[in-house]
C-alpha cells in the first residue's frame, strides 16, 4: 500500500484502492482499514474529510526501507550483516554486472574499514 502512496504522492482513498485493485485481492473494506491503522501509525496523514479527503506519507520511502530493512536483519540473521549478504549472494544469481557491482562496494567498505584503523 505505502509504495502505492509514495508513487503516486497524494492520493484519494479510491485512487489507492483502483491501484491496488490491479495487483492484489484486498476489497474496499480491507484497504480503507488499512489506510485507517497508517493514520493511527502516523505512517499516512489525512487530509479533509469524506470521499475528497487525500492520503499523504509521512515516512520518506528511505526511511522505511531502512527501518523494515534493520528489523529483518534483525529478526532473520540476529543482526549479523555479514550472514545476511552472503545467504542473498548464494541464492541470488547475479550476473557478472551485479557481481562486479558487488565486489566493488565490498572493496570500498574494506577501503574505508582500514582507513578508519589507521587514523
Amino acid at each position: 500500500m505505502m509504495e502505492v502512496v509514495w508513487s503516486l504522492g497524494e492520493a484519494t482513498a479510491a485512487a489507492i484502492i483502483e491501484e491496488l485493485a490491479r495487483s492484489t485481492t484486498w476489497n474496499h473494506r480491507t484497504i480503507r482499514t488499512l489506510l485507517r491503522r497508517l493514520v493511527e501509525k502516523e505512517i499516512l496523514r489525512k487530509e479533509g474529510q469524506g470521499a475528497g479527503s487525500v492520503y499523504k506519507a509521512l515516512v520518506p520511502r528511505n526511511a522505511r526501507v531502512k527501518s523494515e530493512g534493520k528489523s529483518f536483519l534483525e529478526r532473520m540473521f540476529q543482526g549479523d550483516a555479514a550472514s545476511l549478504m552472503l545467504h542473498f549472494a548464494k541464492e541470488a544469481k547475479l550476473g557478472p554486472e551485479k557481481l562486479a557491482r558487488l565486489r566493488e562496494l565490498l572493496d570500498d567498505e574494506s577501503d574505508e574499514a582500514n582507513a578508519g584503523g589507521n587514523s
